[in-house]
């Protein structure tokens, strides 16, 4: 599969460098800005090859794009210490109108898959400014929020985060939705589980969860500056499902015509993901508190969006 990447800062070089070392792509075509970054990053990925796959990775432009079957945008103004993702939204927009025009004349056929922030209005942008069908344009969305959840799960359980069902929807963001009801793993809720093994999630416990789940990225971003591994993971398992035309379940954020009663607005929820781009979303079952924290969410997204 080749895939494009716009953008070749920490996230786009990182989710390069996770495609070529699990062999995601055999080819990879980075496109930036600043050309020698982008150069500087094929050449060192390229280095790489030897220990995993050899796929080919070089800088280009737009017109290499050509038959992508994938091209991720990562693009846009870095997330500051202190600014929600939100914040972004103006400095992105501008970013996002100058790269969407030439990446469709130059790869028509391609799944558009946006990583920058707010990634859930970026979308919505990214899909109007297309013109393509929206199973072809979404975004990372919950992706990574829905890995967070999971792996504190697993370490609060003592079992492996990949046996864990959970997920995170709404909002890549301050009002995403953390769905304790229908979590389960081994057939059981994750509620009795925890209890079973003597690790009940408590209120407290659960308030922890919350907390470092929705708060990880400023967590990251006051320590290092900037968080990239993580996201990069969850690019690199949206072209396997892509590729290998898995049919997999992934919270992606995507255009829905009705959200909780809130109209035409992009926010995550559990998705199909194949060759076609998103196949079709399967809605949750939720508690009640989780169907008005959903409609807050989606509600937000709406008033942001309309503000483009």
């Amino acid at each position: 599969m080749k895939v494009g990447i716009i953008g070749v800062g920490a996230v786009g070089s990182a989710t390069a460098f996770a495609l070529v070392m699990r062999g995601v792509a055999d080819e990879v075509v980075l496109i930036d800005s600043n050309q020698k970054k982008a150069e500087a990053e094929a050449l060192d990925i390229s280095h790489a090859t030897t220990f995993a796959y050899a796929s080919k990775i070089y800088a280009g432009n737009y017109t290499d794009l050509k038959n992508a079957q994938v091209v991720i945008i990562t693009a846009g103004a870095n997330q500051k210490p202190g600014e929600t993702r939100i914040d972004l939204m103006a400095r992105n927009t501008t970013i996002l109108q100058s790269i969407i025009k030439p990446l469709v004349q130059n790869a028509p056929d391609a799944i558009i898959v946006m990583a920058s922030n707010p990634v859930d209005i970026m979308t919505d942008l990214a899909l109007k400014l297309s013109g393509l069908p929206k199973n072809r344009v979404f975004g990372s969305g919950t992706i990574l929020d829905t890995s967070r959840f999971k792996t504190l799960l697993g370490e609060h359980l003592g079992l492996s985060s990949k046996s864990i069902h959970a997920y995170v929807l709404g909002e890549h963001g301050d009002s995403e939705v953390l769905i304790w009801s229908n979590g389960d793993a081994g057939t059981l809720s994750v509620e009795d589980l925890a209890k079973d093994l003597h690790r009940p999630l408590t209120p407290e416990v659960k308030a922890q969860i919350d907390d470092n789940v929705r708060n990880a990225a400023y967590k990251i971003i006051e320590g290092k500056g900037a968080t990239y591994y993580g996201i990069a993971g969850g690019l690199c398992r949206i072209c396997q499902a892509i590729s290998a035309n898995e049919n997999a379940i992934l919270t992606v954020s995507s255009f829905h015509e009705d959200v909780e009663g809130v109209k035409n607005v992009c926010v995550s929820l559990p998705s199909v993901i194949n060759q076609n781009g998103v196949e079709c979303v399967i809605y949750p079952h939720l508690s009640a508190e989780e169907h008005e924290l959903l409609k807050i969410s989606a509600q937000k997204m709406k008033d942001y969006s309309e503000q483009e």
